[in-house]
């Protein structure tokens, strides 16, 4: 790796991370084109390498939500009990059946771009009354933990933050943002921990680019680090209609960028 090209991972970490943060989204998901795009790491080893970031970048904003208390509560613990088997599943899908990403992008196309238009508009609606309007009802445990695992699996294969999907999911079914960012977040850093490490396993047996590239992935998750603490010292000065919004939009954006993916 060159000086330019960790200099460009770094500033792309910390830019992407400190406008995700606030809502539970690492940012790995707009980091994966990046990584593949501009800074040239082949498929598989994105994925790990995307992982890796996670694991560098995660601390910065788990330390700001500890401190203010955000990680307490039974969210956090139903999350990483549903992603962290699904992680290692998935990177053994992503190593041995090497799944075609068309379907992957056409799915989280098709679920989040109406998800993130409705969440933009029903905040954008609610906003303008003055009621209080009636949530979806509430998810329950099992639930919970089926989702997270099901996005835990995605993550495992592709490298991407579960809280690009559990966010807008959580959210739209009527939790406030300040409750799902930080279990979110730490949802996708205990992941992200076990399915890099899983991947450095697996590149002991199989030949390939499966191991992450330590060096970019360590240049990125450094800039991760520094913009997700900033990130989440936000969070508390944004409404919870700013949140709902921004978490809505990187919504539109992520499915956005699958779909013109696909259409490539």
């Amino acid at each position: 790796m060159t000086w330019s090209t960790g200099l460009l991972g770094f500033a792309a970490g910390l830019l992407i991370s400190v406008v995700t943060a606030p809502v539970g989204v690492s940012g790995a998901v707009f980091l994966l084109p990046v990584q593949v795009s501009v800074l040239g790491v082949p498929s598989p080893a994105v994925t790990p390498t995307n992982l890796l970031y996670n694991v560098v970048a995660g601390p910065g904003a788990l330390l700001r939500h500890h401190r203010s208390g955000g990680l307490r509560g039974p969210l956090t613990r139903l999350l990483v009990l549903g992603t962290v088997p699904g992680v290692v599943v998935g990177a053994v899908i992503r190593v041995f059946a090497v799944p075609g990403p068309s379907v992957f992008r056409l799915l989280i196309a098709v679920l989040l771009l109406p998800l993130g238009g409705w969440l933009c508009l029903r905040t954008l609606h609610r906003a303008g009354r003055t009621a209080p309007a009636r949530d979806s009802p509430a998810m329950s445990p099992r639930a919970i933990t089926r989702l997270a695992m099901a996005v835990g699996v995605a993550g495992g294969i592709y490298g991407i933050g579960g809280g690009s999907l559990l966010g807008p999911i959580l959210v739209g079914r009527g939790m406030p943002v300040a409750k799902v960012a930080p279990a979110a977040l730490a949802a996708t850093f205990v992941t992200s921990v076990v399915g890099a490490g899983t991947y450095a396993l697996l590149s002991l047996t199989t030949t390939g680019d499966i191991a992450p590239y330590w060096s970019l992935g360590l240049a990125c998750g450094l800039g991760g680090l520094c913009g997700g603490y900033l990130g989440a010292r936000l969070q508390p000065r944004l409404p919870e209609t700013a949140l709902k919004l921004l978490l809505g939009v990187l919504a539109l954006g992520i499915g956005g960028l699958y779909a013109v993916q696909i259409l490539r």
